[in-house]
């Protein structure tokens, strides 16, 4: 008799209810269709392929780009009673093979598998003596070739459809525009399965960009102010900045580690094992770090440059708050971030309409950075999404002022114009303010018609204006010539001729935050329940140390919460609290009652 698919999320994961669309993906793969699976971050997406390989008979493969993670995920699952494991070239060869002969024995539910060793001929011939229940495609997004985490080896997962063509195949990712949907849908030889969609929206997290003034203090000041102890991410573009800023937090009293492919591998392995296991950690990392990453409490992510585009900063993002609480996405950006990214393309290889490709979705990242609307809207909006204002993002709890900048713009205009479109930001806004430098004097730009005519606006002032020129595609920075200012003609010529009006934002100012912003940090109300959540933290850090363990394999933040509100004093009570399954009961449910017990 076949298991039914809510009395295993019940009795195994320990939740009453499917949310939003799993149940109706769930029942679609256990019937043995294939599908393309697109949900937010946290929303869920394990469930969809774990949920099925545990009811439909035989071994569920799931293929995961990252081997550094699987054991995690593999452990995530025992702790839970399920018989997984991971088949990856880390293993000694020993181990592989048990791992092929419990596969082809049909004592495994779950085997996690990188692509590339699924993909090699030994592999796929075992498989072919193995009762399989499903293949799980994790991270989908890899096959896109153009996309921001490509994998050259998941192309060539096509062959799952060719060699086991009755074995259903889900495609799972957090992120995919229509375009990338597509490409999944090909590349994977998708075209006769359902696809997906749920909503884009993370509603618990909190979206915040500023300008860059000096990004160290204003990310110190952020971590103090906000998350003092919890965990986060900060993402930098450079390996050289991310070894400066991990060493400078650290030096500032935030316990900080660098993470990029420069470091050796063995670096690289302990510092994502120690955040994976330890609370309050911050990681200073390229984008080198995160896919994969199931710590549930990462508090906030920052970013201290401009990703590549609003899918990357999506992805990224969304490794905050997976367990559902508050957490923040902040991020600083100036003028050079973006002038950096236009040059990257430019100097790629890729073909020219590629390279607008690339372009146009860095464009629509600062359009997301410079409005004034809200930030969820403008975010969802390009993944085809809507949501009404959202009331938690900077710029719907703390509306930006706007104003009319149609002659400060033809004057920007007029003077990047004027000096031949070749030279950058600095020297054009010197032009403006009439400041007689050197330069000025050398180039004869203190004799223009437009030298002097922005003295009602400050340097900073300027800036903002030149970057949100950028952002609605006004001018572009010229990679060629070091950054230039150049007119785009068919945006730039209706305002210099008077046939558009160009409204703009004010830069708010640091100091001038409003109290609403103030995230609403995790914690209880009634002093008793926080101090029992925190013997209960205890509790649960002995636990993970005892087994060499992440401590939320154990319980997620969100189940400790409620355990310290319902203050469950027997297993049975225990029992119905979510994320409290059959195995976890069984192993832990004892020492958790007991630290209820001992509090009252």
């Amino acid at each position: 008799m076949r298991l039914d698919p809510q009395t295993v999320l019940r009795s195994v994961f320990g939740y009453d209810s499917f949310r939003g669309m799993q149940g109706e993906v769930i029942e679609h793969v256990v019937d043995g269709g294939d599908a393309l699976v697109i949900m937010p971050t946290g929303g869920g997406k394990s469930l969809c392929y774990q949920i099925p390989g545990l009811v439909r008979p035989g071994v569920a493969i799931v293929v995961s780009p990252l081997i550094a993670l699987m054991q995690d995920q593999v452990e995530a699952l025992r702790q839970l009673g399920v018989k997984a494991a991971a088949l990856n070239s880390t293993l000694p060869w020993p181990e592989q093979q048990e791992v092929e002969r419990q596969m082809r024995a049909g004592e495994l539910d779950l085997v996690y598998v990188a692509p590339e060793r699924l993909m090699g001929e030994g592999c796929l011939n075992n498989l072919a003596h193995t009762d399989l229940a499903l293949f799980a495609i994790d991270e989908a997004h890899c096959v896109s070739q153009w996309g921001h985490d490509f994998r050259p080896e998941y192309l060539q997962l096509r062959t799952l459809h060719e060699r086991f063509p009755h074995v259903p195949r889900v495609a799972l990712t957090a992120t995919a525009d229509g375009p990338t949907r597509r490409e999944i849908v090909e590349r994977l030889a998708l075209e006769n399965g359902r696809e997906f969609v749920a909503g884009f929206d993370r509603p618990n997290i909190r979206y915040h960009v500023r300008a860059k003034t000096n990004a160290k203090t204003q990310l110190l000041s952020f971590i103090k102010r906000e998350h003092s102890g919890e965990s986060g991410i900060v993402y930098c573009m450079s390996r050289a900045k991310v070894d400066d800023i991990a060493a400078w937090l650290n030096d500032e009293g935030v316990p900080a580690l660098p993470y990029h492919a420069g470091l050796p591998k063995e670096v690289r392995f302990a510092n994502q094992d120690r955040f994976l296991k330890e609370e309050g950690l911050t990681v200073v990392a390229t984008i080198a770090f995160g896919m994969g990453i199931d710590k549930p409490d990462v508090r906030f992510v920052a970013h201290l440059d401009l990703p590549k585009s609003l899918e990357a900063y999506y992805q990224e993002t969304g490794r905050a708050g997976r367990d559902g609480l508050p957490s923040n996405a902040w991020m600083v950006f100036g003028m050079q971030d973006a002038a950096r990214l236009f040059q990257m393309i430019d100097q790629s290889d890729a073909a020219d309409a590629q390279k607008m490709i690339e372009r146009r979705k860095v464009e629509s990242l600062l359009g997301f950075a410079e409005t004034a609307r809200c930030r969820r809207q403008v975010l969802l909006e390009y993944f085809g999404d809507t949501c009404e204002p959202c009331g938690n993002c900077d710029t719907c709890l703390d509306p930006p002022e706007t104003y009319d900048a149609t002659v400060p713009v033809q004057k920007a205009l007029s003077a990047c114009y004027r000096t031949g479109q070749r030279f950058g930001a600095g020297h054009v806004i010197d032009v403006l303010l009439g400041n007689m430098t050197d330069r000025m004097r050398q180039l004869g730009h203190d004799a223009l018609s437009v030298f002097g005519i922005g003295k009602e606006f400050s340097k900073e002032q300027w800036r903002t204006v030149f970057r949100q020129m950028i952002a609605y595609g006004y001018i572009r920075a010229d990679a060629e010539a070091h950054g230039a200012l150049v007119l785009i003609p068919d945006t730039a010529r209706p305002i210099l001729k008077g046939e558009q009006t160009v409204i703009l934002r004010k830069e708010r100012k640091e100091a001038g935050r409003r109290r609403s912003e103030k995230r609403e940090r995790v914690q209880l109300t009634d002093p008793a329940d926080d101090a029992l959540f925190q013997a209960l933290r205890g509790k649960r850090m002995e636990l993970a140390r005892a087994q060499g363990v992440p401590p939320y394999v154990i319980f997620h933040d969100a189940t400790l919460i409620a355990i310290a509100r319902a203050k469950p004093t027997d297993l049975d009570e225990l029992a119905d609290i979510e994320g409290v399954g059959r195995g976890k009961l069984s192993r832990y449910g004892e020492d958790f009652v007991q630290v209820v017990v001992d509090s009252l």
